[in-house]
């Protein structure tokens, strides 16, 4: 069985694409970030008829999170317990469109699309940082009640976990991403008992900025994986990252990871 992630940054631009990919993966489970665009606005049909159920939580702009399955698709949730609101300026506090989860058949599959930071003076910081402690917290309640759960938490993480995921760590200095609470946050998720599923198979950067000529470059970052929790971890039998996908007219800035259970 394939679980993936990918930030498909605009699936209403690129669900041709991504389908193929899909197709040509044999791809069970994908979850998707930044689908930027409303569930009404979701262009399901592509997936329907590559066989994919899709679960969908949208709401414009630059989130959205998404699940496409083809191993059936249960007991959907839009958001976690103590997700946190998100609001600036005129705009009112509110759950953003960054985590949805569905069962595709035993597991507990999460798209997770992690808040950026901007800056590390930012009100954004703070929300990424409180948004990371609620899912670690969520996290550790769902393990303690059952030790046994096959959960896996996939998505563009936003935090690069080493100076070995970034081509140039002196180039993130006294930025987000690299500073230490929020490799800290995402550690504490880890310590919960969740694992990078993709390693030791693969440690390849999963996204390359479309500027600077960063890609052909391979100046890229590491920041979409997969955690499991232990009893999932078990199944893990491999993964790649498909940098293959990130070339071409159209791509996405970020490369899917997949990893075989």
């Amino acid at each position: 069985m394939r679980i993936a992630t990918w930030n498909v940054n605009s699936i209403r631009a690129r669900s041709e694409l991504v389908v193929a990919w899909m197709e040509r993966n044999d791809i069970d489970v994908l979850a998707m970030q930044e689908t930027k665009c409303r569930d009404d606005e979701f262009p399901l049909m592509s997936f329907l008829a590559a066989g994919y159920d899709v679960a969908l939580c949208g709401g414009g702009g630059y989130n959205g999170v998404a699940i496409a399955s083809r191993i059936g698709l249960d007991d959907i949730e839009i958001g976690f317990e103590g997700q946190p609101t998100y609001g600036s300026g005129d705009t009112a506090p509110a759950v953003e469109a960054r985590a949805i989860s569905a069962r595709c058949r035993d597991i507990r599959v999460w798209s997770l699309y992690v808040p950026n930071g901007r800056a590390l003076d930012d009100p954004h910081y703070r929300y990424k940082l409180d948004w990371l402690g609620a899912l670690r917290d969520i996290g550790a309640l769902w393990l303690a009640h059952d030790p046994a759960a096959q959960i896996v938490l996939a998505g563009d993480w936003n935090v690069i976990p080493t100076d070995d995921d970034v081509w140039d760590p002196a180039h993130f200095a006294g930025r987000t991403h690299v500073s230490e609470p929020e490799r800290a946050a995402l550690q504490a998720i880890r310590d919960a008992g969740f694992h990078d599923s993709a390693l030791p198979y693969t440690d390849a950067y999963t996204f390359w900025d479309y500027q600077q000529l960063r890609f052909p470059r391979n100046e890229g970052v590491r920041i979409d994986y997969l955690l499991s929790s232990p009893a999932f971890e078990d199944r893990v039998r491999g993964a790649f990252v498909d940098r293959e996908a990130r070339k071409g007219k159209g791509a996405s800035d970020h490369a899917p990871v997949v990893v075989e259970y």
